[in-house]
Formats: structure tokens, C-alpha cells, sequence
């Protein structure tokens, strides 16, 4: 996998680079905010800092979720959280306190990977099973996602839907036989560790119903979770 290291701290730099290496990685270091946006492009995955010197990180985060769909993980020293809760809501699929072990960094790179592609780590590029690289339109009758400007539409006309309404979708529309439990659900949209109220998930799948006019985009299995239901006749 190709990975994209934004860090300005050249020892850390060089021991991820030597330890992702290893491990069958291909590393692009950048020490800048200007040169990680510059290198973006054809990476696989970002590794993130937020203490550089041109530019926030989380502002960087936010610049880079604006151009790609790129999983990031935040490698930082700050442990507030409220400086989490920012970098989550700029974009950022994982947060990361140094110091942590090359183990810990791996697994949560592994855990990044299946909620936002479905492959792992090392899996090829061009991994068939792995739907966000396939295609970059995924759809069923009337209703298309691309997923690289994260755009929906429904009968050619636009939806706007917010991040998590977007990859609650996205994993319906992959897989539109499938029942998904409400636990897969929550660990793949949301995080493994979430804590919070599943409301958050009904409140989700109410909205998305909205937004796309009918009920009957999205069934309930009662006792068991969601699956994409037959769309409407027009």
C-alpha cells in the first residue's frame, strides 16, 4: 500500500519509514503541510501529524477530505479531546496518541481499512474485492454514488447528505441483498469503540430515508438491522 506520512520530526519520520517499510509498505514522507497536499494524489492512505510547521494538521485534514475520500489516521502528541473531537470532525478516520507501538499503528491501519474499503492491509489496488477501488460509481436503479467526490444523486438530481448519512449508504448500496446488523453498522460507519447511543443510528437511517423520499430505500428487519429495500416505482 502507498502510504502518505505528513510528519516534520525526521527521527519519527525515519523509524516509521523503516518500520511501515518492512512490513510491504510504500512510503512517501513529507515534512510540510504544502508538500503532503502536493504528494497526495495516488496515495492509499494518510499518516497525519498535527504539529507541522506551514499549517495546522487539522486544517490539513480538512483540505485534504475537500479533495479526496483517502483514509487518515492522526499520529499526534496532542491527547485533549477536543483536539480529537476537531481532527474526527475535519475528517479524520482515526485518532492516535504518541507514543504508540508500530503493533497499535498497524491494527488500527487494518481497522481503517475495513470500514472504509474492506480490505486489508497489503491488499493490491487493484483487489477485486475491494469496492471503493473497483469503481468509483456504485448505484442501484435511480440512485448513484460516486464514491471519489463523495456526490449522490437520485433521478440525476443531486442529494446532499452529510458524511456518516454517505457511508451508512455506501454500505447498503455495496452489498443491496445483504441484512446489516445494527452492530456492523455502528463499528463500520461510526467507530469499534463507539460508546454512544444507537438513537444516533435510528436518527441516521430517518433522515436518509428523507432525503430520499421514501421509506422504502431502506427496510427494517426487525430484531436484526437494515438492508437496502426495492426502489420505488417512478
Amino acid at each position: 500500500m502507498r502510504v502518505l506520512l505528513v510528519e516534520d520530526d525526521e527521527r519519527v519520520a525515519d523509524a516509521l519509514d523503516t518500520a511501515l517499510r518492512q512490513c510491504g509498505h510504500d512510503i512517501v514522507i513529507a515534512p510540510t503541510a504544502a508538500e503532503g497536499l502536493a504528494y497526495l494524489e495516488d496515495c492509499e492512505m494518510v499518516l497525519l501529524d498535527l504539529g507541522l510547521p506551514d499549517l495546522d494538521g487539522v486544517e490539513v485534514c480538512k483540505r485534504i477530505r475537500f479533495r479526496s475520500t483517502v483514509p487518515i489516521i492522526v499520529l499526534t502528541a496532542r491527547a485533549e479531546e477536543i483536539d480529537k473531537v476537531l481532527a474526527l470532525q475535519a475528517g479524520a478516520d482515526d485518532y492516535v496518541v504518541k507514543p504508540y507501538s508500530v503493533h497499535e499503528l498497524r491494527a488500527r491501519m487494518e481497522a481503517v481499512l475495513r470500514r472504509t474499503c474492506r480490505c486489508g492491509v497489503g491488499s493490491s489496488a487493484h483487489d477485486p474485492s475491494c469496492a471503493t477501488q473497483r469503481r468509483d460509481v456504485i448505484g442501484v436503479g435511480p440512485l448513484q454514488l460516486d464514491l471519489r467526490s463523495r456526490s449522490v444523486t437520485l433521478n440525476r438530481d443531486s442529494l446532499e447528505l452529510t458524511r456518516k448519512e454517505f457511508e451508512l449508504l455506501v454500505m447498503l448500496v455495496e452489498e443491496p441483498d445483504a441484512v446489516h446488523t445494527r452492530e456492523d453498522i455502528i463499528n463500520r460507519v461510526w467507530d469499534e469503540n463507539w460508546f454512544g447511543s444507537t438513537r444516533t443510528l435510528d436518527v441516521h437511517i430517518g433522515a436518509l430515508r428523507r432525503k430520499l423520499g421514501s421509506y422504502e430505500w431502506i427496510e427494517t428487519q426487525r430484531g436484526v438491522g437494515f438492508r437496502l429495500g426495492s426502489p420505488p416505482a417512478s
